[in-house]
């Protein structure tokens, strides 16, 4: 049984009760946090078309380190393959998956909704139409070139516009939104906005299998062009949901509880949704849709280390990035030389896991 800590905030008058929270993250998870998402970096760089071995690996990255420099035993070309392809390949699926763990997380706790993820709320749906936008009309991106800053920028206004969408049409019917509702509410965002990119692609035939590979999810890059990109969009999204995970767990007992305990609810719902989809936005602009990890890793991590935001948010951070960055090692080694769409795998992994989740959910709700 987990230890429940009970405490007072400050400024709460007598008489009304305090507010029971779960205890918080332990250093032994956190420590298997950072386990996990170094044995994927390093897992990420060793196994390939040439594996390399993964002992010779962990030292020419620790080389990387300012005034470390051991004798790691591989060849010019074996360190130029780790440095320019498969590191920059592996930190963007530490990336890309941490945001998306992070954002679902996130989602989760604003909407009380234990199915909410960025592909089921149609975040991803905005943020991939509006990516499709500017590969069909403005030619940008290509197979072998780096993402250009306005893809991220336009997937973030195309991100805030679908999570507004399904928040507004899942309060169409009262001010009660239900778990149901706002499912159903972005599964016809989404597939609003799925039309949407359908019709342009019809129009812009030439940029349909070029849409179509961005679409099934995909980490190639062609060096650290993309990982730059995302950095800046990784950092600011984990320092606002993290600085604001505790407000989750006050906002889980109810607007009127929190608002007694000084929380202005609608205000961090807003900064938390802003903050996910700003991340969501990233994520897809650099991989396309890979969907479930923000259903995988944040139950996962619930039902393993706590169900309190404190605990579920870092974890969910690390966790991510780690899983995606094994799945893409699964996604270029399972089907060698021929490589499977990163989407095509984690959709795999996901799907039996959803069914699971609905099933739990379903017996939660009644």
């Amino acid at each position: 049984m987990r230890q429940v800590v009970t405490q007072r905030p400050s400024g709460l008058p007598e008489g009304r009760p305090a507010v029971a929270r779960p205890a918080g993250l332990r250093p032994g998870w956190l420590v298997a946090g950072l386990a996990a998402v170094l044995v994927a970096l390093v897992a990420g760089v060793s196994l390939g078309p040439v594996s390399l071995p993964p002992g010779s690996v962990a030292v020419e990255l620790l080389n990387l380190l300012p005034g470390v420099g051991l004798d790691s035993g591989l060849t010019e070309r074996e360190i130029a393959i780790i440095t320019e392809l498969r590191l920059p390949r592996a930190v963007l699926g530490l990336l890309v998956g941490g945001l998306l763990a992070l954002a679902g997380g996130a989602y989760q706790g604003v909407f009380r909704n234990p199915l909410a993820d960025p592909y089921l709320l149609g975040v991803a749906a905005g943020a991939g139409l509006a990516v499709t936008v500017v590969i069909t009309i403005g030619g940008a991106g290509g197979a072998n070139t780096g993402l250009p800053v306005t893809v991220p920028l336009a997937a973030f206004v195309g991100a805030i516009g679908a999570v507004t969408l399904t928040y507004l049409l899942g309060s169409a019917g009262g001010r009660s939104r239900s778990p149901a509702t706002l499912i159903l509410a972005g599964v016809a965002v989404s597939a609003f906005l799925s039309a949407g990119q359908t019709y342009l692609l019809q129009r812009n035939a030439d940029s349909i299998q070029q849409v179509y590979a961005w679409l099934l999810g995909r980490l190639a890059t062609a060096g650290w062009h993309d990982v730059w990109l995302v950095l800046p969009y990784f950092l600011l999204t984990a320092v606002v949901v993290l600085l604001h995970r505790r407000e989750l767990d006050v906002l889980s007992v109810g607007d009127d509880e929190a608002t007694s305990l000084g929380l202005h609810p609608q205000r961090s719902r807003y900064l938390l949704i802003a903050a996910a989809s700003l991340g969501t936005a990233a994520a897809v602009s650099a991989s396309g849709l890979i969907g479930f990890v923000g259903i995988i890793v944040p139950h996962a991590v619930r039902l393993l280390a706590g169900s309190s935001y404190r605990v579920i948010l870092p974890l969910s951070m690390l966790f991510g990035g780690a899983f995606l960055a094994l799945t893409d090692v699964i996604a270029r080694t399972a089907a060698a030389p021929e490589e499977i769409p990163i989407g095509v795998v984690t959709a795999l992994l996901g799907g039996p896991f959803f069914v699971l989740v609905l099933r739990s959910a379903r017996r939660v709700l009644g």
